[in-house]
């Protein structure tokens, strides 16, 4: 199996040494530049990320003679190991992906890259969406800056880490009335994460409107089961009944979790798991 072929690959279906089919290219700077791009991106999936994977997406991220989009790649790769290790902890070293002392780097790193400013705007603003996946206090003056900024990209980065790093639901709710399509789609997701009630009846009124684009769509219904869960199952049955098998999927899925933080039973479902009205 090449690099391409793990691309169209679930990554639960991938190979035994699918990190070190990875690691080659990343650690290798006369590989083909696409290749690398794929790695970098590639391996930031729980399924591969080790020590090893982390180090290199480290190498690339830190050296200014690699490519930008190669950075910036790297930078985001490292995101998702950094809110599982801090979510589980590393009391059980032998679950962790990385180890402590890998963690730790990765974040002093992203701290020192992000604050050096001949590193271009695009890497910063990766760099920044990558750490606040694992909440740090440098970060919140980091993203007050970037959402005043006025600069969309930076606006648009601010918007996304706040779903992260609380502190910030003011500006998380004036977000969501942006007529910036993506700084209102990283909005929706923001009032979601941090449950934001005052946001109740934007996510509802996205919900039951037929225009509203799908990638909206399924961020309001996860928004609808985080803000309300008691009320959740009934302004989403009928999107649980949807022929678009992943509207009607998300929908079902938020119904189930909003009911399990509410202790609803759940008992309203026919013989074919479709939610009744």
């Amino acid at each position: 199996m090449d690099i391409n072929t793990l691309l169209n690959t679930p990554p639960w279906d991938w190979p035994e040494d699918a990190g070190d089919l990875l690691l080659e290219p990343l650690v290798d700077k006369q590989a083909d530049e696409s290749d690398r791009l794929i790695a970098a991106e590639l391996a930031g999936d729980l399924v591969v990320m080790n020590d090893e994977l982390a180090d290199a997406l480290l190498t690339i991220l830190g050296n200014g003679d690699e490519p930008e989009d190669l950075r910036a790649k790297a930078a985001i790769s490292l995101g998702p190991v950094l809110e599982q290790a801090d979510l589980d902890g590393f009391e059980d070293p032998d679950d962790a992906p990385i180890a402590e002392g890998t963690f730790h780097k990765i974040q002093d790193l992203l701290h020192k890259l992000y604050l050096d400013e001949r590193n271009s705007k695009e890497i910063r603003r990766r760099i920044l969406e990558a750490a606040v996946r694992a909440p740090q206090d440098w970060q919140t003056g980091a993203i007050r800056a970037a959402y005043s900024s006025g600069d969309k990209g930076w606006m648009l980065t601010a918007v996304f880490a706040m779903r992260w790093v609380p502190g910030f639901d003011d500006q998380i709710l004036e977000a969501l009335e942006s007529t910036d399509p993506e700084i209102h789609f990283e909005a929706v997701n923001a009032v979601g994460a941090r449950e934001l009630d005052g946001a109740w009846p934007h996510v509802v009124g996205l919900v039951k409107n037929p225009s509203t684009p799908k990638p909206l769509l399924l961020s309001a219904i996860e928004a609808v089961g985080n803000i309300r869960p008691q009320e959740a199952a009934e302004i989403l049955v009928d999107l649980a009944n949807s022929r678009d098998e992943e509207i009607a999927d998300v929908a079902n899925e938020a119904i189930s979790m909003a009911e399990a933080r509410s202790g609803e039973a759940d008992d309203e479902m026919d013989e074919d798991g479709n939610w009744i009205n």
